[in-house]
């Protein structure tokens, strides 16, 4: 059965997500005083009772997702609250200035200007620079270690371009070097299965509203064996082992839960019609458009494509057409007119990079919207190109 396509088509899931209905639903419960309403942090009465059993069975929900215990899951307002935390709660910890730390150059800003702030107050800051392909070797990361390294931040999967990374082996480096190993996982989780009782990550951040879940709730996992210390990054309260202080939106605590729930079970399903799916685009538009795939595509999720068409601006790409909700990269830094600091870190040129875009796939994403979308490119960027030469 056909269905209907609503436009603007949406194209731009690595952005964020639609709720799913399930979720939703389920959050609807503890809003309102027929449901849950309760403080969890309220330990005299059942109202608090209640809502903490709430927040208990999503914290599990949580940790069966990545393979981990319920006690190492903190809850956060997002994924740029549980960087924040990861990297200054570690660095924070240690008096002494001369310290080192290392990420990419691909990061997410909520990393790279965390270490950026760091290194203004004379820590000393390492980014690595990735190959063409957007991937960093183990080696590199190898060699960039110094005795007075603390903690190495590297993300799972780049929002930019879908690039995996290879957390396995960068963890293991970083194990035997007594070193914190940190990483965002923001885009991975729900796409790849992640287990931590196999993969020696210390600290991990991600959040809901790039599962199917709420927006302004995450979670930074902080392992216990052996036993990670942070600094508190604010106060006022005894809430998540007193790392995050505040009373906990326990319907937005929910909806995480839920989504981790619902993705657990779904991601090999999904997984596989939106690998399905991206190949008939790929294919599609190649049959009359010169494109150019960012980043490796055989070590990539399926849902983010990032891609090229020399001589055309992305601006111009976005602003014609206009019946595709799509992006030229991170939503955090769409309001900026420069082009992708991931791209260039890659070694693409400016004028390139700046021809373009991103789109990424999800869920809800129907066979016809795809045909539809590959038509309409094919009608419109060819002609563009006419135009130009």
């Amino acid at each position: 059965m056909k269905q209907k396509v609503k436009f603007p088509i949406y194209l731009d899931y690595a952005s964020t997500t639609p709720v799913d209905k399930k979720v939703y639903e389920k959050m609807l419960n503890y809003l309102t005083r027929s449901g849950i309403f309760g403080n969890p942090a309220s330990s005299s009465h059942i109202y608090g009772w209640e809502a903490e059993n709430a927040i208990e069975m999503s914290r599990k929900n949580v940790a069966d997702l990545i393979c981990a215990n319920t006690r190492e899951i903190i809850f956060t307002s997002g994924a740029t609250e549980s960087n924040n935390l990861a990297i200054k709660g570690v660095i924070n910890l240690h008096k002494k200035q001369k310290i080192h730390i290392i990420s990419g150059k691909t990061e997410h800003h909520s990393v790279l200007d965390t270490c950026y702030a760091l290194q203004s107050h004379g820590i000393e800051l390492s980014l690595l620079t990735p190959q063409k392909n957007g991937m960093i070797l183990p080696e590199q990361l190898q060699k960039e270690l110094r005795e007075n390294t603390v903690l190495v931040s590297l993300m799972h999967v780049n929002n930019e371009t879908g690039v995996i990374q290879d957390v396995e082996s960068f963890g293991k480096i970083c194990n035997a070097a007594g070193i914190l190993f940190h990483v965002d996982a923001t885009q991975s989780i729900g796409k790849i299965p992640i287990d931590l009782r196999k993969i020696e990550i210390n600290l991990m951040s991600f959040n809901a509203h790039k599962i199917y879940g709420p927006k302004g709730i995450g979670v930074l996992f902080i392992r216990r064996k052996p036993p990670i210390y942070l600094k508190a990054q604010m106060h006022g309260g005894s809430q998540e082992n007193s790392l995050r202080p505040g009373t906990l939106p326990v319907h937005q605590v929910v909806g995480m839960g839920e989504a981790c729930r619902l993705i657990q079970r779904e991601m090999d399903k999904e997984n596989k019609k939106i690998k399905k799916l991206k190949k008939i685009f790929i294919n599609g538009i190649r049959k009359k458009n010169d494109i150019i795939l960012n980043g490796d595509q055989n070590n990539s999720v399926p849902h983010i494509l990032n891609i090229t068409f020399p001589g055309i601006d992305s601006r111009l790409i976005i602003s014609l057409l206009k019946d595709l909700a799509i992006s030229t990269g991170s939503a955090c830094t769409s309001g900026n007119s420069s082009s992708s600091h991931v791209l260039h870190a890659m070694g693409i040129s400016r004028i390139l990079s700046s021809s373009s875009i991103r789109i990424s796939l999800g869920k809800f994403i129907s066979h016809e919207e795809i045909l539809f979308t590959i038509n309409y490119i094919n009608n419109i960027i060819p002609n563009i190109n006419k135009t130009l030469y």
